[in-house]
């Protein structure tokens, strides 16, 4: 034991109290305050750092049909292509009076028009080429909470009913249209005009649904598009010398039926060996480097080992203040790759489960913010939060039984942006932690 007092203390700094005092960047409040009581500064502590590949995430009802795909030097391969369902209300074709002139009406053509939802990442200027195949299978969520995941896929025909080749222009009110195979086309047409679909059930059976995906063998990017896209369906109906054209729409209606299958083929990275469960991987096997992306279950945990040895520095003390500093790794983001604003923080227990969201005393959520202000070798871009409740409640707990804080970005379902981090032993761009500890 004195062997480890000594050790500890050789990292510390410590102060006499009497009033209100400035320990660095952090002020003591007068209410621990006491003649004999001493503020220790500690930055010596060690953070273990580890990623973890969690459970399948749900992509159904997220409200964004996200496709395409992009080669990153940390991640690998990503890659996601969209299932949705496109319906209608009305099951016959327009007439200003009724169907009965419904011979007159001739095909014309059919398209998918897919509208930007000013989402993107990664490479925008490269040219990407979508092409989308109708579903075979009834799109059956899973039994046990009705969900779609990341993971989830299900069999298509092999042949595209459409494929466009295009520049993406995410940002605007520009849209994609995808003009379909007119056989496909055609064939819908005329069970409408024939009246052989008359129900949402009907017409679901007979149309179980689109899959979208890049076909792009190099790396561009993926975008995201609204439910607001539609299937266009365009006919005509001739009236003597005149002809007047009609469409009708096909709207993605249920939006439980829409998910995406995020994939990613870490071959060749520090990832390779990630294992498929929801087992930590430590750091050290890993460049050093915490990973954290979204869309794919790639989260990254943080555990620290020592902290309950601080109650030996004294008979009474308490943890007053501790920040904790992430900082991605030098060269792992640019403007492809952005950082994102903020992480979010969970506490988990050994086998990662969610115990709940990282809060202050009063219960407020704490999130990990990101500090961008520009230096000249970028030493002051990361993360901060404060963990000082979650790491006074671990050094008093009396059992050996460790909680750990993960990682996550704050839409993970929908989006595949991604982070970096710097681990305790990496050589720029480590992970800080800074504790203020009062002995009274």
């Amino acid at each position: 034991m004195n062997k480890f007092l000594f050790l500890l203390f050789s990292g510390l700094v410590l102060t006499s109290c009497n009033s209100d005092v400035d320990a660095g960047e952090f002020v003591v409040g007068s209410d621990y305050l006491e003649v004999t009581n001493k503020v220790i500064s500690i930055d010596t502590m060690t953070v273990d750092v580890s990623n973890v590949k969690l459970d399948s995430l749900v992509t159904s009802s997220q409200s964004r049909i996200l496709v395409g795909n992009y080669d990153d030097p940390f991640f690998g391969k990503v890659r996601s292509e969209s299932y949705f369902q496109c319906s209608t209300s009305i099951f016959n074709l327009y007439s200003e009076n009724s169907d009965t002139e419904a011979t007159g009406y001739v095909f014309d053509s059919i398209a998918m028009i897919l509208k930007y939802d000013d989402y993107y990442y990664a490479d925008t200027t490269k040219l990407q080429t979508l092409s989308i195949h109708r579903v075979l299978k009834k799109l059956k969520a899973n039994s046990d909470d009705g969900n779609f995941y990341n993971s989830s896929s299900f069999k298509y025909d092999a042949n595209s009913l459409g494929m466009i080749s295009f520049y993406p222009k995410p940002i605007g009110r520009d849209s994609i249209n995808i003009k379909l195979n007119a056989v496909f086309g055609a064939e819908i047409f005329n069970k409408f005009k024939n009246n052989e679909i008359t129900t949402y059930d009907e017409f679901t059976n007979y149309f179980k649904g689109f899959m979208l995906k890049s076909t792009s063998t190099e790396s561009n990017s993926i975008i995201g598009y609204g439910l607001s896209s539609v299937l266009r369906l365009y006919y005509s109906k001739g009236k003597g010398d005149s002809e007047t054209s009609y469409f009708k729409d096909f709207t993605i209606s249920d939006i439980s039926k829409q998910f995406n299958n995020i994939l990613s083929d870490k071959t060749g990275t520090f990832l390779e060996d990630l294992p498929l469960s929801k087992k930590s991987f430590s750091s050290i096997f890993t460049g050093n480097k915490g990973f954290v992306q979204a869309g794919t279950g790639l989260v990254c945990r943080i555990d620290f080992p020592n902290v309950k040895q601080l109650k030996y520095l004294t008979e009474n003390g308490a943890i007053v203040d501790a920040k904790l500093f992430i900082k991605p790794v030098k060269n792992s983001y640019s403007k492809l790759f952005p950082l994102p604003e903020k992480l979010n923080v969970y506490v988990v227990d050994n086998l990662n489960r969610t115990q709940s969201q990282l809060s202050d005393a009063s219960g407020n959520i704490l999130t990990a913010n990101l500090n961008a202000s520009n230096d000249e070798f970028d030493e002051n871009i990361g993360y901060e939060i404060n963990i000082s409740g979650f790491l006074q409640k671990e050094m008093k707990k009396n059992s050996d039984f460790k909680y750990g804080l993960i990682l996550t970005l704050p839409i993970s379902a929908k989006n595949v942006d991604r982070v970096v981090l710097g681990d305790q032993l990496v050589k720029e761009n480590k992970i800080e932690l800074k504790i203020y500890y009062i002995t009274y």
